[in-house]
């Protein structure tokens, strides 16, 4: 398969009923997917049209039906009520003119990536988040372990999020800048590091959507996935709790029909060690000696224009985050909350 597919159901576009009646009434079995100049995009073929069940397809993709949960206005209730669904076939890459069409590698091209670097392993991490020197550090022993199993050249698939994201989450734009800088100052090594942008919304439905996420990186490649804590999870929408247990996604993934080419790699918990002023794995019997940076300390962090400790992010890669929170607090002038996120 050359491209990827547009969501974890299968292959389906939203429709009115009056294109539904007058697809019915011409027989076809065939149609075009158009976009909003009516430039002919892909072709559904061999196609069927069936009730779009809105209550039923987020019971199941987030296994609760509570209000406040992220993409569900955006893409679920506001769209039509029929689905049409078929054997999809794009005509030509979508292209977005922003900049970033370089890094929107389909499964077919990332495949040829890994091969021209003839890749014997390719370890796939996802992130929808600024890269930090904990993750640098869990995707670099990621590679020393395979490279103790006897792999000669593993490649790790960097694979950021590159659809719908919450609004609280740092826009894909500024993302980008922050990982290039990552590798410009060398704490992932540019040569075997491939970064490509994974076309997908974020649902944060957790267990759920995690299995989206591994079996989008096998086509693409990808035999080996790093998977944390809570995986594609969130916070309730109305409760104060965590929507899912932080070990179901692993779980999942372990006894998913599907995966068996894909080797899951839970990664460990890693924290600032205030002794050797670095990111390192968390060790519990000198616990005192780590502290947790959450995503929510980060930001502030930068949204007030402080710096972290020493160790905690590349310096560059720091100072984008922190011009990004300056943009949007010039934005933010008008007093206005800043929309979700989109690609």
């Amino acid at each position: 398969m050359g491209a990827w597919p547009t969501c974890p159901c299968p292959s389906c576009s939203p429709s009115m009923d009056a294109q539904r009646r007058a697809i019915e009434a011409s027989g076809a079995r065939r149609v075009a997917l158009v976009d909003a100049r009516d430039r002919p995009l892909a072709v559904l073929s061999d196609i069927e049209i069936y009730k779009h069940n809105k209550e039923e397809r987020i019971a199941r993709t987030w296994g609760t039906i509570a209000r406040g949960l992220p993409y569900v206005d955006e893409a679920i209730t506001n769209a039509g009520d029929w689905l049409i669904g078929g054997d999809l076939e794009v005509i030509e890459p979508i292209k977005y003119n922003d900049g970033l069409d370089q890094y929107r590698l389909s499964p077919a091209q990332l495949r040829e990536e890994f091969a021209r670097r003839n890749a014997d392993a390719v370890f796939a991490f996802q992130l929808r988040n600024p890269v930090h020197n904990g993750h640098a550090l869990l995707m670099t022993d990621t590679r020393r372990r395979l490279l103790e199993m006897g792999y000669k050249n593993p490649v790790l698939l960097l694979h950021p999020l590159g659809g719908f994201t919450k609004a609280d989450d740092v826009p894909l734009s500024w993302r980008m800048k922050q990982h290039e800088k990552v590798l410009e100052e060398g704490v992932l090594n540019p040569e075997s590091t491939v970064v490509a942008i994974f076309p997908s919304p974020m649902h944060y439905a957790g267990p759920t959507e995690v299995q989206w996420h591994a079996k989008a990186r096998i086509n693409a490649g990808a035999n080996f996935y790093i998977v944390g804590r809570d995986p594609a999870g969130m916070s309730h929408p109305i409760e104060k709790r965590d929507l899912y247990d932080a070990d179901h996604g692993k779980k999942v993934l372990s006894m998913a029909p599907g995966l068996e080419r894909l080797n899951i790699l839970p990664f460990k918990v890693a924290a600032y060690d205030t002794k050797q002023k670095k990111m390192d794995f968390f060790d519990p019997s000198r616990k005192d000696d780590f502290l947790f940076i959450s995503g929510t300390k980060m930001r502030t962090l930068a949204k007030n224009r402080q710096s972290p400790p020493d160790g905690f992010m590349c310096p560059g890669g720091w100072k984008v985050l922190v011009e990004y929170y300056d943009s949007l607090a010039l934005s933010e002038g008008s007093s206005k909350l800043r929309e979700p996120v989109a690609a």
